[in-house]
């Protein structure tokens, strides 16, 4: 996983990125994707109400790329927002083609943007939990704070949502450590990955994500996007070319293994 250059949005929000949180923060969280918190289906409850869980059951702590569909499942996954001008438009083309997708949400920006947050489950989409500020180097960083910077974006985001607690931990510029990896698992938090890095981030023109897509597409079905960070209206443009093109390949489009 390369890590990703030219961050100086994130310059803005480090300073957020302060105190240690303690390990057995809980709170009572319901996934309207997932069912219960740690297991079950959407649907499974009944009673029309959020299902309530006390505690995220222990994932594996190994990175994923799989997706639920299988050989030919493709996991569209959009990092670093929620951000009030580009996530609404990525929505919008996510609903026109019927696909879902995961979220990997930087904390501070979701503690700013609740009602994106929200939006964005309301739309069945997944969250996942991209630390509190978003610094590239925390595989070089202690423990305490390595902890500070997941277990605060993960309280920040299941506040922010209403409720709803992200089901994976991606680390900034893939910045996984065992750690790391392991605190994410135990929080129920599988550690995601990618396979195609579409390198949207640097804005090299609608034509040139499309084509690193569609190269790439056969190394893994994990696919990586941004709606923050700087002006995403060229991921906007690529996502309405790349998601009927997957289709007419034979694609469907998942989410990732949990």
């Amino acid at each position: 996983m390369a890590r990703h250059g030219g961050r100086g949005w994130y310059g803005r929000v480090v300073a957020a990125a302060v105190g240690v949180t303690a390990l057995a923060a809980a709170t009572s969280v319901w996934t309207a994707q997932a069912g219960p918190v740690g297991g079950g289906h959407a649907g499974a409850n009944t009673s029309g109400k959020p299902s309530q869980s006390r505690r995220a059951a222990p994932v594996s702590a190994e990175i994923v790329h799989a997706s639920d569909r299988g050989t030919r499942g493709v996991n569209i996954t959009i990092d670093d927002g929620p951000d009030p001008t580009w996530t609404p438009q990525v929505l919008q083309v996510l609903k026109d083609y019927g696909v879902k997708a995961t979220f990997c949400m930087v904390g501070t920006q979701a503690q700013a943007h609740p009602e994106l947050v929200k939006a964005v489950v309301a739309a069945g989409h997944r969250l996942c939990d991209h630390t509190v500020s978003h610094d590239t180097t925390m595989d070089t960083k202690s423990d305490a704070y390595q902890s500070q910077q997941i277990l605060d974006a993960e309280r920040m985001i299941t506040k922010a949502s209403g409720g709803v607690r992200p089901l994976y931990y991606r680390a900034p510029g893939g910045a996984f450590t065992p750690y790391s990896r392991k605190l994410a698992a135990s929080r129920g938090m599988r550690p995601l990955g990618w396979n195609v890095d579409s390198k949207d981030f640097e804005r090299p023109g609608t034509n040139a994500i499309v084509s690193t897509v569609k190269s790439e597409i056969p190394n893994g079905p994990t696919v990586l996007f941004h709606d923050a960070g700087g002006d995403r209206s060229q991921t906007v443009a690529a996502l309405r070319e790349v998601l009927p093109w997957l289709k007419q390949q034979g694609y469907s489009f998942g989410l990732p293994v949990r």
